[in-house]
């Protein structure tokens, strides 16, 4: 017998997009729209009448904001909610702090374009809310926040990196639903002189650059969005631009990225099965590769690769997982030498680099 389908709740103050998102999402067998909202309120009084697995919401309404709503529905009823937010720079802090108050994931709202951005957007979608109907809230528990870091580049301008030494170690890391927070915790708890990492994030562009600013904020290590021909070094994470897969690559004894725009690749761009693949290729037995909380199977393929070019690998467990699909497919498929709570992670990572 097949699964009922997932029960969506779309809410948006306008009318084109609620109209959109429902036909994009119906379009998928196992989705059903069970009713829109123009605003939290309209949606408080759909919640009463039929409880939905999913809410997509807005942030910008009238009324009520989506973050006061989102804070109300996750302290009276949790329910997964994805962010479906439109790709505007100044509206990408709010929206990853969508994620800190329990959100599960971001996306973009489909924009009329080509047919294949159309079908890319529908891919894209779809997985986001079957990936927050497979989630477990309450996973991540409030952590004391830190203080940003400041240090004396605050005054001096920063040296130039030509005379860093080249990173011996490349830890390539992968994650999707969930994975905004797992990183967070992943990242602070790494050293100021980590070995250099380069992740991929499911994420829609923009976000990737608020994301990896605020990180940049948080972490004893620098964080920033990558960019083509970046040297990947000690004490530096590089996140994959949102909409654009990341590829590692070596020249002689300096590992740097490639940035580059294709077809979605295990439903999604960027793609861990592409970072990890070229970490396989480029870094061989000098990657660490680690696959975080996430839906789908992106990464499993690229990781068993890695392994197999001798590479150490690390999954993050079920029980700490948001979603256990990635790290799960990646352990089935034998390309998996730790399974690790994601508070372990980061100590085993220094540990396989030494």
């Amino acid at each position: 017998m097949s699964a009922p389908p997932i029960r969506v709740l779309v809410v948006d103050d306008s009318a084109v997009v609620r109209q959109t998102l429902s036909e994009v999402l119906s379009s998928d067998p196992e989705i059903e729209i069970i009713g829109t909202a123009a605003d939290p309120f309209v949606a408080a009084d759909r919640i009463r009448e039929q409880v939905p697995d999913v809410i997509t919401l807005d942030i910008e309404m009238p009324r009520m904001d989506g973050l006061t709503f989102l804070q109300k529905i996750m302290s009276q009823h949790p329910i997964p909610v994805v962010i479906c937010s439109s790709l505007a720079q100044e509206g990408a802090e709010s929206t990853l702090r969508a994620l800190e108050y329990g959100a599960v994931d971001i996306i973009a709202k489909p924009r009329m374009g080509s047919k294949q951005f159309l079908e890319d957007s529908r891919v894209i979608l779809c997985q986001a809310v079957k990936g927050a109907a497979a989630a477990r809230l309450g996973t991540h528990r409030p952590k004391p926040v830190a203080q940003p870091k400041l240090t004396a580049d605050a005054i001096l301008s920063p040296a130039t990196h030509a005379m860093a030494e080249t990173t011996e170690k490349v830890v390539a890391i992968g994650a999707s639903t969930g994975g905004t927070e797992a990183l967070k915790v992943l990242l602070e708890a790494l050293p100021a002189d980590a070995p250099g990492i380069v992740i991929v994030q499911h994420m829609p562009e923009l976000f990737t650059r608020a994301f990896a600013n605020r990180l940049d904020g948080l972490c004893s290590i620098t964080v920033k969005e990558a960019e083509s021909n970046d040297t990947v070094l000690r004490g530096r994470a590089l996140i994959a631009p949102g909409n654009h897969h990341m590829l590692l690559k070596r020249s002689g004894a300096r590992y740097y990225v490639e940035i580059k725009d294709g077809p979605l690749v295990s439903r999604h761009r960027p793609s861990v099965d592409v970072l990890f693949r070229s970490a396989a290729r480029y870094a061989g037995q000098n990657a660490v590769g680690v696959i975080l909380t996430g839906m789908g199977d992106d990464g499993a393929n690229g990781m068993r690769e890695m392994k197999e070019a001798g590479a150490a690998t690390i999954a993050q467990d079920e029980e700490t997982c948001v979603v256990f699909g990635m790290p799960n497919e990646a352990i089935k498929r034998g390309a998996v030498d730790k399974i690790l709570p994601l508070q372990s992670v980061a100590g085993a990572i220094l540990r396989y680099a030494q």
